[in-house]
């Protein structure tokens, strides 16, 4: 039982690690363009460069 009273701070703890990151991470746009990283997969790199 003394182990769970341990355990369940840590546990919320990392969950509220995670939610916080996740936000951080929508509010610096890193979800904004989801279709172009994976057209970029697809390109050639002197496609990219324009040449």
């Amino acid at each position: 039982m003394s182990h769970l009273l341990i355990l369940i701070p840590i546990a919320l703890g990392l969950g509220l690690l995670g939610l916080f990151a996740f936000i951080w991470s929508v509010k610096n746009g890193q979800y904004d363009d989801l279709e172009g990283a994976a057209e970029r997969i697809l390109l050639d790199d002197e496609e990219l460069d324009g040449e």
